[in-house]
């Protein structure tokens, strides 16, 4: 079971509950899922009680002991542990990483992407569906870059967006950095949703650093804090994030190509010593709803790094040694370090940043 199957499972179970008269509330929309946090257990948890109790009108653990009968007797599931002031801990058939690995290599750099979720991040239900949420920045460079950048992680939610600027930008922005918005010209319009982007102004002028190094430390930094936009950015070393998660992202290419050459491919299946891995791409699609939700791309550049840090160690793992012959261990092993690769690709791209295939 994949952790968008999973979170389907976990909304039939709240409709269980409702129709069963255990609960009264609206089924939600969607249901998160993530690695369990300290204090969790098993594969993956969930904090719908705790979403749901205020309109329940009861306390998120009973709302949790309600849902608990409904999830342990799926198929696929072992086991679910409540934990904490709510939170139900599911643990998987023992296939479930392989089945997560073959879901990212389904849908490619698209993974993560939840195009039924337009109406959450317009801001509204219902008549409000299908409303346009309107970035608005200043004519500063960090604004447009992060509004830009913003636009795209909500695009990849579902949401219908549009991206102006209080009036036109440089051009050089957009020959450096590539960087446009789709008008240039005061937040009006009843129909839309305006959201003000207003990130702290970077110190120095980035576009020296060229388009990937100046969009990555211009998006890398929280909104609120101020950007580094010096040299560092470019080090070939393991001291630069940025290097980090495009080197990764190369080596996972790398693999690819010596593993042809061996005569072998990807296959998904059980894997084992690389749990902390797997748990990172399984977040993938939660960090991509939070950073669409918050319209935090920093968000999202971070997430990227982890899995990156969650990647260099594994890869050597991955091809024969010496006389070995290749098995279905180093196959599923490729086919993990290939999601790697396309979840770092796939986020890249949402930042507008270039994942070379050689680096």
């Amino acid at each position: 079971m994949t952790p968008v199957e999973l979170s389907r499972t976990v909304l039939h179970a709240v409709r269980r509950a409702v129709d069963a008269g255990e609960l009264n509330v609206t089924v939600p929309a969607r249901a998160v899922v993530a690695p369990p946090g300290p204090g969790g257990c098993g594969d993956y948890a969930t904090g719908i009680a705790l979403q749901l109790a205020r309109p329940a009108g009861q306390p998120p653990n009973r709302v949790a002991e309600v849902l608990l009968p409904y999830l342990v007797d799926v198929d696929g599931i072992t086991d679910v542990v409540l934990t904490g002031p709510g939170f139900l801990n599911i643990s998987l058939h023992g296939a479930a990483p392989a089945d997560l690995v073959a879901e990212i290599l389904r849908y490619g750099t698209r993974y993560g992407y939840a195009e039924e979720n337009a109406e959450e991040y317009a801001g509204g239900t219902g008549s409000d569906s299908g409303r346009v949420v309107r970035l608005h920045c200043a004519r500063d460079l960090r604004a447009v870059v992060v509004a830009e950048a913003t636009a795209r992680i909500l695009r990849s939610q579902g949401a219908l967006v549009r991206t102006d600027c209080a009036a036109p930008i440089d051009p050089e922005w957009t020959a450096v950095l590539g960087v446009s918005v789709d008008a240039a010209r005061p937040a009006t319009g009843p129909a839309e949703l305006t959201v003000g982007v207003r990130p702290v102004p970077a110190p120095a002028d980035p576009l020296p650093l060229g388009r990937d190094a100046a969009r990555w430390a211009l998006l890398h930094p929280a909104a609120h804090d101020r950007p580094r936009t010096g040299d560092e950015h470019l080090v070939q070393g393991e001291s630069n994030p940025l290097f980090r998660v495009r080197y990764a992202h190369a080596r996972t290419r790398a693999l690819a190509r010596n593993a042809a050459d061996l005569g072998f491919a990807a296959a998904p299946g059980p894997v084992d010593g690389a749990q902390d891995l797997l748990a990172v791409l399984a977040d993938h699609p939660r960090v991509l709803a939070a950073a669409a939700a918050h319209r935090a791309p920093d968000r999202l550049a971070r997430h990227l790094v982890t899995v990156a840090d969650a990647a260099l160690p594994f890869l050597p793992t991955v091809l024969p040694r010496g006389a070995e012959k290749p098995s279905a261990a180093h196959r599923a092993r490729l086919a993990l370090a290939e999601a790697a690769g396309t979840v770092l690709a796939g986020g890249l791209s949402l930042l507008g940043i270039d994942a070379p295939d050689h680096l």
